[in-house]
């Protein structure tokens, strides 16, 4: 990885722990899939972009109805637990 890129995923990490008001350091606690079948599509300033297959990296269980993730892209948000799918 090279000095730009890490410091490019510094400072998105740094503007996921702002957003989010989340302390301590990021750790990916497990892998998840998002339904295939899902036709689930929230749009909102916190809500991850779903698409259908995709997984997503878990960073913590929010409550019974959400999770907050990360995708490939380095993006962060929330998920529905009702689309995601154990792998």
């Amino acid at each position: 990885m090279t000095l730009k890129a890490c410091k490019k995923e510094e400072k998105m990490d740094r503007g996921f722990q702002k957003k989010f008001q989340f302390e301590g350091s990021i750790n990916v606690l497990t892998q998840m899939m998002v339904d295939p079948a899902a036709t689930e599509k929230r749009s909102g300033a916190k809500n991850l972009p779903l698409r259908p297959g995709e997984i997503l990296d878990v960073i913590q269980f929010t409550n019974q109805e959400q999770i907050l993730c990360r995708n490939s892209q380095r993006r962060y948000g929330y998920v529905p637990r009702a689309v995601m799918l154990p792998l």
